[in-house]
């Protein structure tokens, strides 16, 4: 596949469409070309696609990659939101003293102890969500009824948002996250901001066991708790939903597999992660900026070109996985990089990987014949947003 300066492939066509269940022809094309390869972005910018696991490893431990551009006004986008173009600073330190800083206040949430002291609320309310959602009676919507409202219970019990107080935050969310209404998103994110601000001046007063109490205890300002909070808000809503539905859409697709993966927790652990690792395939990339010339795969990416680090597609790299394609829930090792590595591991991670865990075993143990009511080929993703999620996923038992 060879294209001139001008006709770079694009990547526009791949955050919308049919589900797909392995990566597009294109990004497959693209990662048997080269390790790093010269793309048009969906924002219509030029950027570099790090398309293979050894490349996307070394630049995740890479101190010259990060979210600062020296002039963020004309810095190359990925996508039209004002989400991440806030991210965007002038200063290099600055921007990497800044994300240490918000891991410090947010890593002690989710330490292994914690998360297994969570693990029993999660399993209660992913049972209530499932009393609720059975109720509907089939078919119906996993992604409506049952995996984005349990992910925002669980969240927002995480998070310290009170269950009256949810609906304040589902709107926003959803605008916040828009790349075709830019001033709908930055009315989503406002709203965010100054709502998550408002948590914190109140837990501040009476704090409670929940994140925003404790980045308000060891120092965090009102203000920098609304970036924070949203950003945990919007990234592990999605995430986690959006796995769910793939997860389920999978393990129905291949019942052998299910069947293995639900056999004894240890099985269903090791599934989780093969869900994990091809649930996405490709098509949603990190956008960092190089900080320095950085000579990488073949190719010198220059200081402030934009680097789109796509850890799904990684994930499908045969040079890493034995016959990436197949979804085997057995697979081991399975060294994925969905939370990405280094200092961008994702601080969630044990979190999402217990409630992924509640939510397969509780779903197949209720509802044994769960499966998709409709061929997993017309399912649909959704467009329009930095999430790439299903739009619905219709099921019967």
């Amino acid at each position: 596949m060879t294209t001139s300066q001008d006709e770079l492939p694009s990547l526009a066509t791949e955050r919308e469409g049919l589900l797909r269940l392995r990566p597009s022809t294109l990004l497959q094309e693209l990662q048997e070309q080269a390790p790093i390869c010269r793309v048009r972005t969906p924002a219509g910018d030029e950027a570099w696609l790090v398309t293979r696991y050894a490349e996307v490893k070394q630049l995740l431990m890479d101190e010259r990659i990060g979210r600062s551009h020296l002039d963020p006004a004309s810095a190359p986008r990925y996508v039209d939101n004002p989400l991440l173009d806030m991210l965007i600073i002038p200063d290099h330190e600055a921007a990497r003293d800044a994300h240490k800083q918000a891991r410090a206040w947010l890593a002690p949430n989710f330490t292994a102890r914690r998360v297994l002291n969570l693990k029993p609320r999660v399993e209660e309310i992913a049972a209530s969500t499932l009393d609720s959602f059975v109720e509907s009676g089939p078919p119906a919507d996993l992604h409506g009824g049952f995996s984005f409202p349990f992910a925002l219970l669980v969240l927002c019990e995480l998070i310290g948002v009170p269950l009256e107080e949810r609906d304040r935050i589902l709107e926003p969310l959803q605008q916040m996250g828009g790349v075709d209404d830019r001033d709908g998103a930055e009315g989503g994110m406002g709203a965010i901001f100054a709502y998550a601000a408002e948590l914190g001046a109140r837990k501040r007063e009476n704090p409670g066991e929940d994140v925003i109490s404790r980045m308000v205890q060891n120092g965090a300002t009102d203000e920098q708790v609304g970036p924070i909070a949203a950003n945990l808000l919007f990234a592990g809503l999605e995430s986690v939903a959006s796995h769910i539905d793939l997860g389920v859409a999978l393990l129905s697709a291949n019942p052998d597999q299910r069947d293995a993966a639900l056999s004894d927790q240890g099985k269903l652990a090791t599934a989780v992660e093969e869900v994990l690792r091809a649930a996405k395939a490709g098509g949603s990339a990190l956008p960092r900026y190089a900080s320095e010339d950085i000579e990488v795969g073949g190719v010198t990416i220059r200081a402030g070109d934009l680097v789109l680090i796509d850890f799904t597609l990684a994930n499908f790299d045969s040079q890493a996985f034995d016959d990436p394609s197949r979804f085997d829930v057995t697979r081991t090792p399975n060294a994925h990089l969905t939370f990405a590595h280094g200092i961008w591991h994702c601080i969630g991670a044990p979190l999402a990987r217990v409630q992924l865990q509640v939510a397969y075993s509780a779903l197949f143990t209720r509802l044994p014949g769960l499966r998709l009511a409709v061929p997993v080929e017309e399912l649909q993703m959704r467009g329009g947003g930095l999430a790439d999620g299903l739009g619905g996923l219709p099921v019967t038992w």
